[in-house]
Protein backbone atom coordinates (compact mmCIF):
# COMPACT_ATOMS: atom_id res chain seq x y z
CA UNK A 1 0.00 0.00 0.00
CA UNK A 2 1.30 3.66 -0.39
CA UNK A 3 0.17 7.16 -2.00
CA UNK A 4 2.01 8.18 -5.13
CA UNK A 5 2.05 11.61 -6.73
CA UNK A 6 3.66 12.70 -10.19
CA UNK A 7 5.29 16.13 -9.98
CA UNK A 8 3.83 18.76 -12.28
CA UNK A 9 6.40 21.52 -12.49
CA UNK A 10 3.70 23.28 -13.92
CA UNK A 11 2.94 21.68 -16.81
CA UNK A 12 -0.59 19.87 -17.92
CA UNK A 13 1.14 16.06 -18.15
CA UNK A 14 4.82 14.45 -17.31
CA UNK A 15 6.17 11.99 -19.10
CA UNK A 16 6.96 9.55 -16.20
CA UNK A 17 8.01 5.75 -16.91
CA UNK A 18 8.57 3.88 -13.46
CA UNK A 19 7.69 0.67 -12.80
CA UNK A 20 6.97 -1.63 -9.24
CA UNK A 21 8.88 -4.36 -9.41
CA UNK A 22 7.67 -7.32 -7.19
CA UNK A 23 9.25 -10.90 -6.41
CA UNK A 24 12.73 -9.74 -8.15
CA UNK A 25 16.47 -11.53 -7.72
CA UNK A 26 18.92 -8.72 -6.31
CA UNK A 27 20.65 -9.20 -10.41
CA UNK A 28 19.45 -8.90 -13.41
CA UNK A 29 16.46 -7.48 -15.36
CA UNK A 30 14.17 -7.06 -12.65
CA UNK A 31 11.67 -6.22 -14.97
CA UNK A 32 11.31 -9.91 -16.06
CA UNK A 33 13.30 -11.69 -13.31
CA UNK A 34 10.58 -10.70 -11.23
CA UNK A 35 7.01 -9.25 -12.03
CA UNK A 36 6.45 -5.41 -13.14
CA UNK A 37 3.51 -3.90 -12.42
CA UNK A 38 3.26 -0.19 -14.14
CA UNK A 39 3.39 3.06 -12.97
CA UNK A 40 2.92 5.96 -14.83
CA UNK A 41 0.90 8.98 -16.46
CA UNK A 42 -1.72 7.11 -18.95
CA UNK A 43 -2.80 10.61 -20.38
CA UNK A 44 0.25 11.99 -21.53
CA UNK A 45 0.63 12.28 -25.00
CA UNK A 46 3.67 10.27 -25.26
CA UNK A 47 1.75 7.12 -24.01
CA UNK A 48 -1.49 7.51 -26.23
CA UNK A 49 -0.42 4.36 -28.40
CA UNK A 50 0.91 2.16 -25.65
CA UNK A 51 -0.32 -1.41 -25.99
CA UNK A 52 -3.04 -2.24 -23.71
CA UNK A 53 -0.62 -4.45 -21.26
CA UNK A 54 1.80 -1.49 -20.68
CA UNK A 55 -0.66 1.54 -18.85
CA UNK A 56 -0.72 1.77 -15.51
CA UNK A 57 -1.52 -0.88 -12.98
CA UNK A 58 -0.95 -3.51 -15.84
CA UNK A 59 1.35 -6.88 -14.99
CA UNK A 60 3.64 -5.75 -18.11
CA UNK A 61 3.63 -7.71 -21.05
CA UNK A 62 1.05 -10.61 -19.02
CA UNK A 63 -2.25 -8.76 -17.99
CA UNK A 64 -3.74 -5.18 -18.49
CA UNK A 65 -5.34 -2.98 -16.12
CA UNK A 66 -8.52 -0.91 -16.25
CA UNK A 67 -7.81 2.67 -17.15
CA UNK A 68 -9.42 5.73 -16.12
CA UNK A 69 -9.10 5.68 -12.72
CA UNK A 70 -5.63 7.71 -11.90
CA UNK A 71 -5.60 11.29 -10.38
CA UNK A 72 -4.86 14.46 -12.26
CA UNK A 73 -0.95 14.99 -12.51
CA UNK A 74 0.18 16.56 -9.40
CA UNK A 75 -2.84 15.06 -7.09
CA UNK A 76 -1.71 12.10 -4.83
CA UNK A 77 -2.96 8.55 -5.45
CA UNK A 78 -3.38 6.12 -3.09
CA UNK A 79 -2.75 2.51 -4.39
CA UNK A 80 -2.80 -1.37 -2.81
CA UNK A 81 -1.31 -4.19 -4.37
CA UNK A 82 -1.59 -7.73 -2.97
CA UNK A 83 0.37 -10.39 -4.90
CA UNK A 84 -1.19 -13.75 -3.46
CA UNK A 85 -0.01 -16.79 -4.83
CA UNK A 86 -0.28 -16.22 -8.72
CA UNK A 87 -3.10 -13.97 -7.76
CA UNK A 88 -2.11 -9.98 -8.53
CA UNK A 89 -4.42 -7.20 -7.54
CA UNK A 90 -3.97 -3.50 -8.27
CA UNK A 91 -6.67 -1.27 -6.31
CA UNK A 92 -6.17 2.34 -7.37
CA UNK A 93 -7.79 5.16 -5.52
CA UNK A 94 -10.54 2.51 -4.52
CA UNK A 95 -10.99 0.71 -7.61
CA UNK A 96 -9.78 -2.30 -8.71
CA UNK A 97 -7.89 -1.95 -11.42
CA UNK A 98 -6.68 -5.80 -11.93
CA UNK A 99 -7.46 -8.68 -10.76
CA UNK A 100 -5.83 -11.81 -12.36
CA UNK A 101 -4.07 -15.08 -12.20
CA UNK A 102 -0.26 -15.22 -13.78
CA UNK A 103 -0.16 -18.55 -14.23
CA UNK A 104 -3.50 -18.55 -16.10
CA UNK A 105 -2.79 -15.35 -17.81
CA UNK A 106 0.53 -16.68 -19.09
CA UNK A 107 0.02 -20.36 -19.64
CA UNK A 108 -0.39 -19.88 -23.80
CA UNK A 109 2.43 -17.42 -23.84
CA UNK A 110 1.94 -13.73 -22.73
CA UNK A 111 0.77 -10.91 -24.53
CA UNK A 112 3.64 -9.19 -25.11
CA UNK A 113 5.30 -12.30 -26.77
CA UNK A 114 8.25 -12.00 -24.39
CA UNK A 115 9.93 -14.12 -22.03
CA UNK A 116 9.08 -13.51 -18.27
CA UNK A 117 11.10 -16.53 -16.61
CA UNK A 118 10.44 -14.45 -12.90
CA UNK A 119 7.13 -14.20 -13.73
CA UNK A 120 6.27 -17.49 -11.27
CA UNK A 121 8.45 -16.34 -8.48
CA UNK A 122 7.28 -17.45 -5.35
CA UNK A 123 10.07 -14.86 -3.58
CA UNK A 124 12.11 -12.32 -4.12
CA UNK A 125 12.59 -8.09 -3.51
CA UNK A 126 10.29 -5.27 -3.66
CA UNK A 127 11.63 -2.46 -5.76
CA UNK A 128 11.18 0.48 -7.63
CA UNK A 129 12.37 0.45 -10.97
CA UNK A 130 12.64 3.84 -13.50
CA UNK A 131 13.93 5.74 -16.35
CA UNK A 132 14.65 9.03 -14.24
CA UNK A 133 11.07 10.57 -13.84
CA UNK A 134 10.46 12.86 -10.66
CA UNK A 135 8.00 10.40 -8.30
CA UNK A 136 6.86 11.04 -5.07
CA UNK A 137 5.97 8.46 -2.61
CA UNK A 138 4.64 8.47 0.97
CA UNK A 139 2.93 5.85 3.66
CA UNK A 140 4.60 3.03 2.00
CA UNK A 141 3.45 -0.02 3.84
CA UNK A 142 4.85 -3.62 3.34
CA UNK A 143 2.20 -6.72 4.88
CA UNK A 144 3.18 -10.33 4.51
CA UNK A 145 -0.22 -12.46 3.50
Amino acid sequence: MAFFRKDTNNIRHIIIYITLGIRTPMEGDAAYQGIELQILDNDAPIYENLAVYQYHGSVYGVIPARRGFLKPVGEWNYQEVIADGDRIKVILNGTTILDGNIREASKNGTMDKKEHPGLLNKTGHIGFLGHGSKVMFRNIRIKEL
